[in-house]
């Protein structure tokens, strides 16, 4: 989120949310994480990163591929300012070899940011909770800086912050699904019981989705699949910069409660008698 004071055109000062996203040693501005896979080509997926404003993406090991520059994808990210690199062991079918691609991505990029991603099933694709546990505690006793991608799940969320992940990363829906965030219930239990942030990925369809995500607690979004996949990514990318802005100031502004009557925003007098 951008600091500091604006002015509107009212003439108002408004001062706008100071804090950062802070992921192990290393804070963030934005709250929204671009993936980096299905984008028609190289040349759009850069300019959705810029106008997403994003400081942190993800990048697959396989697509760090020097030798053929038409399926690299390191060497112009790494040509981005501001914009740190995470690599993700996409691909990996056990924590053995999560573990291996992370040491990897880490010597190829510099970068001490993983994604661990472990999702042995292709039928599903659903995150495996025990060989993500293994791999993320052994990457983070290494010194990484861990955001495992799990399911929904409080209880191994809880474990993998004490295992020292920098952040938990639970699913919305299942990955490039568009199923928003049919987790919702089981993500206001993880966010409500975290010490270290939340951030929703995969599932997400619309900014929208994005917004209410922020507005449950949310600490960030990653997504991928919304913005690649849209019929303009460019613009659907700045939308999800918006979107996240939005409903983060939303929940920092503090969402009015609910009820379940009808409650008159006027006092009811008898003036009119």
């Amino acid at each position: 989120m951008n600091s500091g004071i604006r002015e509107q055109e009212s003439g108002v000062r408004i001062q706008e949310t100071p804090d950062t996203l802070k992921l192990g040693n290393v804070e963030f501005k934005s709250r929204l994480i671009l993936g980096t896979g299905k984008f028609s080509d190289t040349e759009t997926m850069i300019k959705a990163i810029e106008a997403s404003g994003t400081e942190l993406v993800t990048v697959a090991l396989r697509r760090f591929n020097p030798k053929q520059p038409n399926d690299d994808l390191y060497r112009p990210l790494a040509q981005l300012k501001n914009v740190t690199l995470m690599p993700n062991t996409s691909g990996a079918m056990n924590a053995k070899e999560a573990v291996r691609a992370a040491q990897l991505g880490r010597e190829l990029s510099g970068s001490s940011f993983v994604k661990v991603e472990i999702h042995p099933n292709p039928h599903h694709l659903m995150p495996d909770p025990i060989e993500t546990y293994a791999a993320a505690k052994e990457l983070a006793a290494d010194g990484f800086i861990v955001l495992p991608y799990i399911p929904a799940d409080p209880v191994l969320a809880k474990k993998l912050e004490d295992a020292g992940c920098a952040a938990v990363m639970p699913l919305g829906a299942a990955i490039g699904s568009g199923g928003g965030l049919s987790t919702a219930d089981m993500l206001a239990l993880i966010i409500r019981d975290s010490n270290i942030p939340v951030i929703v990925d995969a599932g997400l369809r619309s900014p929208s989705e994005a917004a209410a995500a922020m507005e449950m607690g949310c600490d960030a979004v990653l997504v991928n699949s919304a913005i690649a996949a849209a019929e303009n990514p460019v613009a659907m990318a700045r939308a999800f910069a918006l979107g996240v802005e939005t409903g983060y100031a939303a929940h920092e502004a503090g969402l009015m409660p609910r009820s379940d009557i009808a409650v008159a925003t006027s006092p009811l007098t008898s003036f009119l008698k």
